[in-house]
């Protein structure tokens, strides 16, 4: 058994195009489930044994959170054990691992909610825009938590939210991150009824209940816009697996309709994929399922079809596929359109992409897109996540040598990526 496993983190990656894509590779777990599931693990003292965890940075970090919180982790292959550790558990989290990503603010509540207090730094993650902390806040104070913003750390207390036997939040927008941290605080308000309503759908939230249900709480409308949480006192350990990662299942499928080829992906929920699949359907596409195994075969770009595509929450398109979708539109004949409605300045990558020779016109939330035959390989600049994994299919698909710079935050999403793009039979050279 070893502590943590070692993931690459490389500056730059040298792709020579066009490429195509062959083979077979499996998803892994996912990233947004595994990310406010460990959060959770910090409500219960019992040892909590999860599998399927993706061996991703910011997975990494979640779990330095833990471990600063006095939570003892180690790592067996894809496996994750969490125990408490010798000493109480820390209510005060550094700036340093917090600062690194979103989800990290998720333990704000938990933590308030086991000692009564607790210090967490704001929080920091892609430049995908503006995304605002406050509906976590205004949720949190109707469960009985006052937060005073001082200095860059938020500072919460734990008012016993007043006795209150029923607590009524609707949350101004679905957001998942306020969904899931409202859900993983209220679960330990003892004799309490929370109703949460507008909440996110998105197939994690229903994993994050799924968990907290597996360690004794009482939830029920998982997976629609409302859900009740009844409190307790306490939780218990438990033995879970994480979803497969959809966001990485869809990249791969977009790679695979755009490479391909044929590109056979394993360990993927139909359910969670119908946005994407439904407009595969209508680009004309050709893909299977068989047996939670997605098999996509790339056609020729010019029997394809434009569509207008709008991002939404779940059961809408997501917003994280859609730089990875604009590649593929960019180069479909005619003229395609991308509403982004969820993060509404998330058009870093276009003028990357127009620098590949594509044709690309942003106006307010919408990218209009006149499709090219071909890109050109150029140097590109990453800027966030899902943009390093759309210049990367990208420069795969180019005529030419592209050098994507500051490429790390690719890491963060898509584990053992070039082991998954060598079976896939392509090739990129990466370096500091």
């Amino acid at each position: 058994m070893k502590h943590r496993l070692e993931i690459e983190t490389m500056g730059k990656m040298k792709v020579a195009g066009p490429q195509y894509a062959n083979g077979e590779i499996t998803i892994s777990g996912s990233k947004n489930s595994a990310l406010p599931i460990l959060a959770a693990t910090i409500l219960t003292d019992e040892k909590v044994i999860l599998h399927n965890i993706p061996n991703l940075a910011d997975v990494n970090t979640m779990i330095e959170i833990l471990e600063n919180t006095g939570k003892k982790v180690m790592w067996e292959n894809s496996t994750l054990v969490i125990e408490k550790g010798e000493e109480k558990i820390n209510s005060i989290l550094p700036y340093g691992p917090v600062r690194k990503m979103r989800a990290s603010f998720n333990v704000l509540g938990p933590l308030t909610i086991r000692n009564g207090y607790a210090k967490v730094a704001l929080p920091g993650g892609c430049s995908i825009g503006v995304r605002p902390v406050n509906f976590h806040l205004e949720g949190l104070k109707k469960l009985g938590i006052e937060s005073k913003i001082e200095h860059g750390y938020t500072n919460s207390k734990f008012t016993e939210n007043n006795h209150q036997k029923k607590i009524h939040i609707s949350l101004p927008f679905p957001s998942v991150g306020a969904t899931e941290h409202l859900i993983t605080t209220a679960v330990m308000l003892k004799d309490t009824e929370t109703i949460l309503t507008n909440c996110a759908q998105e197939p994690e939230i229903v994993d994050l209940c799924n968990f907290l249900i597996s360690m004794g709480a009482r939830i029920e409308g998982q997976g629609s816009s409302n859900i009740k949480i009844y409190g307790t006192d306490r939780l218990y350990g438990t033995e879970y697996t994480i979803i497969p990662d959809r966001i990485e299942a869809g990249t791969y499928a977009i790679l695979g309709a755009i490479l391909g080829g044929k590109v056979t992906l394993n360990n993927v929920i139909e359910d969670h994929l119908f946005s994407l699949l439904d407009i595969f359907e209508k680009l004309g596409i050709h893909y299977e399922f068989k047996n939670n195994t997605l098999i996509v075969s790339g056609i020729s770009k010019m029997e394809l079809t434009p569509v207008d595509v709008e991002t939404s929450t779940f059961p809408g398109f997501p917003t994280d596929l859609q730089p990875q979708l604009m590649v593929l539109l960019s180069l479909i004949p005619g003229r395609s359109s991308i509403t982004e409605n969820v993060f509404k300045t998330r058009f870093n990558h276009v003028d990357e992409l127009n620098r590949m020779g594509a044709k690309i016109f942003v106006e307010s939330n919408t990218a209009i897109i006149t499709g090219v035959t071909k890109l050109s390989g150029a140097p590109l600049e990453a800027t966030d996540l899902r943009a390093s994994a759309a210049l990367l299919i990208a420069a795969l698909a180019a005529e030419g040598e592209t050098v994507i710079n500051n490429v790390d935050h690719i890491f963060r999403g898509y584990e053992k990526l070039f082991d998954k793009l060598e079976k896939l039979n392509l090739s990129v050279e990466y370096f500091e």
